[in-house]
């Protein structure tokens, strides 16, 4: 009998963390978010929004300027 070992859950965030880290407002988020240039989010029943760790890590990875 094999055990299933238990994987993580990708930890979500909030609109609030995300707009708290990034020091912006919530309109500023939204209007990325319109132009799709905002991490990808997952929309809840109720409306609000979460977005998964790893796709902000992976967003934000795309940001970096190397010039």
């Amino acid at each position: 009998m094999t055990t299933a070992i238990p994987r993580p859950r990708d930890e979500k965030l909030t609109l609030t963390e995300i707009c708290k880290d990034l020091k912006i407002s919530r309109s500023t988020f939204y209007d990325w978010r319109a132009k799709r240039r905002a991490p990808r989010c997952i929309k809840l029943p109720n409306g609000d929004l979460r977005i998964r760790r790893s796709d902000y890590e992976h967003w934000l990875d795309g940001r970096e300027d190397c010039g």
